[in-house]
């Protein structure tokens, strides 16, 4: 087992881990903070739940070493408020020196403009807020020596990619440049030409194997509702149910209440609030099932997830690692379901040619029965492409 010290880490922060019950470095942060604390840029892949945040935290704060006057040093851009929340946190616990302004979207300007006239030390958010507290003279980038595009996949993709250009050019002093994710699709490679220099490459792959169960389970569309809530009261713990609208995650949490499940949803037309209260709710067992789109698929680290049920499914196959990343983390064993009725076929084939993995089919009686995985014959097949249906080209 490999120490902080040993990795070079100074005895103030190593003590203030230990108080965290954070001993001993998992393999991204022994890979990770070696050339972070000698200030080379850094691209993380590792699978979800495996200490990324620390993996660059830790040497943020050995470079800014404690509160400083001038602006904010570090800058940490993620896809969704929970996520940001979430690792303001632990920068927090860190180094509770540190001032950490916290910007994202849905909450008052109020409380974040104080916290920017505050001395800041560090910025953590998302990029709609960030941007618009530049606009407004708030917030200032110039000072930043030290940027993280955390999931850094969603970072880049079309809805953020503009965004996240900008903010890379305002944050134009000569700066240290992380980017992680648990998925590093291909594409991602010009904006890591276009921005890092001579970036080292981490690599992860799980310490353990997950004692994570994953399988396909039939189901007609006419009795989703009825089957997942009778798999919710089968397995009795925490979970989250993955919806692929935030109309429809809003009506299945509403579904579930009626039949009997404390359920809370998560979706991004929610206030800030609201997003607030449905993860404490979650977190702190009030609400045994939260009904989410893809927004709860990164950066919600809830250690009592013990089943993650794709009610839909996504839209890639690397939002289906990231949902399904949410239990059986750092060791722990979890169950993954994903629903299919006939329908769904053909778009399940599309993300098996993408890249996502092939996975049983399970007999939905022993999962109610007894909760065990049995597996059985695939439950549809799909027709060669020759002997499918053709489409009439209609004009509108």
């Amino acid at each position: 087992m490999t120490t902080f010290a040993e990795l070079g880490v100074r005895a103030r922060t190593v003590e203030a881990l230990h108080r965290t019950s954070v001993e001993h470095a998992l393999a991204v942060q022994r890979d990770s903070i070696p050339p972070l604390l000698q200030g080379r840029d850094v691209v993380v892949e590792a699978p979800t739940g495996s200490g990324k945040t620390l993996a660059y935290l830790v040497p943020m704060v050995e470079r800014l070493a404690g509160h400083g006057r001038g602006g904010a040093r570090a800058l940490v851009v993620t896809p969704t408020r929970e996520l940001a929340s979430q690792i303001a946190g632990v920068v927090r616990s860190v180094d509770p020196g540190l001032r950490v302004a916290l910007l994202v979207g849905g909450a008052g300007y109020g409380a974040q403009l104080s916290m920017l006239r505050n001395s800041t030390d560090v910025i953590v958010g998302c990029p709609g807020r960030i941007l618009d507290l530049v606009d407004r003279g708030a917030a200032h980038l110039d000072r930043v020596e030290f940027l993280v595009l955390d999931e850094a996949d969603e970072m880049l993709d079309q809805g953020f990619a503009r965004d996240v250009e900008r903010i890379l050019a305002l944050a134009s002093a000569p700066r240290q440049t992380v980017l992680a994710s648990a998925t590093m699709p291909q594409w991602v490679q010009t904006m890591i030409a276009r921005h890092l220099h001579e970036p080292v490459r981490i690599t992860v792959e799980r310490e353990q194997e997950p004692q994570l169960q994953h399988g396909l389970v039939r189901v007609g569309r006419e009795e989703r509702v009825a089957l997942l809530s009778a798999l919710l009261h089968r397995h009795g713990d925490s979970a989250i149910v993955f919806h692929r609208t935030k109309h429809g995650a809003a009506k299945l949490a509403r579904d579930l209440a009626r039949l009997g499940h404390r359920t809370c949803a998560l979706q991004g037309s929610l206030s800030q609030n609201a997003r607030d209260r449905a993860i404490a709710d979650f977190r702190s067992r009030r609400a045994d099932v939260l009904v989410a789109t893809n927004v709860a698929a990164r950066g919600i680290d809830v250690e009592h997830v013990g089943l993650v049920v794709n009610a839909e499914l996504p839209e890639t196959p690397q939002w289906l690692t990231h949902r399904v990343g949410r239990t059986a983390r750092n060791g722990r064993a979890g169950t993954a379901l994903t629903l299919l009725a006939a329908e769904d076929m053909e778009k399940w084939q599309r993300l098996r040619r993408q890249g996502a993995p092939a996975l049983p089919w399970v007999d939905r009686d022993a999962l109610l029965d007894s909760g065990d995985f049995v597996f059985v014959e695939p439950a549809f097949r799909v027709a060669p492409a020759a002997t499918r249906p053709r489409r009439l080209n209609r004009r509108r």
